[in-house]
């Protein structure tokens, strides 16, 4: 998981001398820096004399979907009519089903503690095939805004995602990465909401990366290897566990 991986750069961090660690995700000045990602698409749009009813990304520990969403998420503030959303695998299902709570950002409970949906820092994902989503919190700047109700979460199965990502290599001729497949997938179903209300709407999401290193995933899609999988709440309850003596969310 993540929350391992973010667990063993720190130690070596630690150790080593000529060693620095620069986070990638989830902490707030990273939410800000990847901000330039939506500032450019606004940019993009306002060329086209367009604006988006809709923003979605794929959301793990939450920089590419804040990059994204953030710069419209400040519009709908100020009082624009749209709608966020950020999507998470059903097997990982951090801001759906996990509470909002303070946990640690890692396996080893070395970071200090974040205010945040979590499914608990003991929590380790099924191993699926979108392995930057596999984080077991959510950024406090995308936790809080959830709270707020400017965004909202979806949980997608890994069958649903495949589906959806190789439709649109079909389509358009772009094979799409496992996590980017989770948005795609959330964009197909807010087209066939419009389609089904009689709207036309502006989709806007960010394809957050290739997929040419994850063909194998798409052989075992293809191949009937890849079942459906939803997370049990046996499961959500026994991670949880491990934040049960933490302090509490005011």
């Amino acid at each position: 998981s993540l929350g391992i991986a973010i667990s063993e750069a720190i130690e070596q961090a630690v150790q080593r001398k000529d060693t620095r660690y620069s986070l990638g995700s989830v902490l707030n000045h990273v939410m800000l820096h990847q901000t330039v990602i939506g500032l450019e698409a606004k940019k993009q749009l306002e060329a086209l004399g367009d604006y988006p009813d809709v923003v979605i990304g794929c959301a793990g520990g939450g920089s590419n979907f804040a990059g994204a969403s953030f710069p419209f998420i400040a519009d709908k503030i100020a009082g624009k009519q749209i709608q966020v959303i950020a999507a998470e695998p059903a097997s990982c299902p951090t801001m759906t089903r996990g509470p909002y709570a303070y946990d640690f950002g890692d396996t080893n409970q070395t970071t200090p503690l974040l205010p945040m949906h979590t499914l608990g820092h003991d929590f380790v994902p099924a191993p699926i095939h979108a392995g930057g989503l596999r984080y077991h919190g959510m950024a406090p700047m995308v936790s809080h805004a959830i709270r707020l109700g400017l965004i909202e979460a979806a949980a997608i199965d890994q069958i649903e995602t495949f589906e959806s990502g190789l439709l649109f290599a079909r389509t358009e001729g772009f094979i799409p990465a496992p996590e980017t497949n989770h948005a795609i997938a959330a964009v197909i179903r807010a087209a066939k909401q419009a389609k089904e209300e009689g709207k036309q709407k502006t989709i806007f999401f960010n394809w957050s990366g290739h997929g040419l290193v994850d063909l194998a995933a798409y052989d075992a899609y293809l191949t009937g290897k890849l079942k459906p999988y939803s997370l049990p709440e046996e499961e959500i309850q026994r991670a949880l566990k491990a934040i049960e003596k933490l302090p509490k969310v005011a």
